[in-house]
């Protein structure tokens, strides 16, 4: 049996060991009071999934199911070198950037017939065929095109091969648990395997599998199939955007020295030091964010251990970065291009 590390030790023991990178204690307790009336809300909840996001499937089907496989599978890359040209799509009299602009494309393609989130089609796409379904309405292509060709036949046989052809197979096969599906992503999908050596030890951060598992909860609303009781085992899905809330909201702090490399817009390597100190630090001030969240509706004498977990603090972190970009943009983000996140 291979050896998955769990992303909250990984986290655990990177923050422990970090130099560049600080989880503030004190600072992760104010954003948890900073959140304290926003998530007792009906959006902080499961509902805010598809209430907030038009893209996303708004039934809970087999098909809706695979939509969310395909889209996660490609969930990777979508910074833009500069912030005045990026990659966008139109949709429906609307401009999508970032990865919205990846739910644009693949809802564009299904409205022209292309059955882009069937197994058999996306296992046997080409490269011209993948151009074509994420073109872009500007100059600037979808970042990575040639790994997204890869990961998409790659991933695709695998489902034919193993689990005839449907994402919905493997959820039936976790049996309402998401470490068990989470385990299932990782044994068969080679992409979704994020990982890296941190202090000579493996450490894991499973961005897009841990996301996989979140959004097939959040798409089959958390019933049937996707009732996960262990929900609240997934931590948050370590990207780009989140830490850089994090240091804005000052729940987490840079060095000097980190600090200029990425004002200076330093491209670093998955697996570089500091990139994995900024995913770790963030997978554990986000865990304690939860912590002192539960403790604070404790103290009112409420048990919100059902509404309060780390995936819904990561969508709401992330529409958070959405909403505030101009008051984020000094804060910088890390630039790594890879298919991890």
């Amino acid at each position: 049996m291979e050896v998955f590390p769990s992303p909250l030790e990984s986290a655990r023991f990177i923050a422990g060991n970090s130099k560049d990178v600080s989880v503030d204690e004190e600072g992760a307790r104010r954003v948890a009071e900073s959140l304290f009336d926003k998530a007792s809300a009906a959006e902080f909840g499961l509902a805010g999934w598809k209430s907030l996001h038009e893209l996303n499937p708004r039934a809970a089907s087999e098909e809706a199911v695979d939509w969310v496989f395909l889209v996660d599978t490609l969930n990777f890359s979508f910074w833009s070198e500069q912030e005045e040209q990026k990659y966008m799509v139109k949709y429906k009299g609307k401009t999508y950037s970032g990865y919205w602009s990846l739910c644009a494309a693949v809802n564009r393609a299904l409205d022209d017939g292309i059955p882009v989130t069937s197994a058999s089609y996306f296992a046997t796409m080409t490269l011209d065929q993948v151009r074509h379904v994420f073109r872009s309405d500007t100059e600037v292509p979808i970042p990575l095109i040639e790994e997204r060709h890869q990961v998409l036949n790659e991933s695709g046989t695998v489902l034919l091969e193993k689990f005839g052809g449907s994402f919905l197979t493997c959820v039936k096969m976790s049996e309402k648990s998401a470490q068990k599906l989470l385990r299932l992503v990782l044994e068969n999908f080679p992409s979704y395997r994020d990982e890296a050596v941190f202090e000579k030890k493996k450490v894991s951060f499973y961005k897009r599998a841990q996301i996989l598992v979140a959004d097939t909860w959040s798409v089959l609303e958390g019933k049937g199939d996707g009732s996960f009781d262990d929900i609240s085992s997934l931590t948050i899905f370590a990207d780009y955007r989140i830490p850089q809330v994090l240091v804005h909201l000052k729940a987490m702090k840079y060095s000097e020295e980190l600090m200029k490399k990425l004002r200076e817009g330093t491209i670093f390597q998955s697996g570089d030091k500091e990139e994995v100190e900024i995913r770790g630090c963030s997978i554990w001030c986000c865990a304690l964010i939860c912590k002192h969240l539960l403790e604070l509706y404790e103290k009112k004498g409420q048990d919100m251990r059902d509404k309060i977990n780390a995936v819904l603090l990561d969508y709401h972190l992330w529409d958070y970065a959405r909403d505030h970009r101009e008051e984020m943009k000094d804060t910088p983000f890390h630039r790594v291009r890879c298919i991890y996140y």
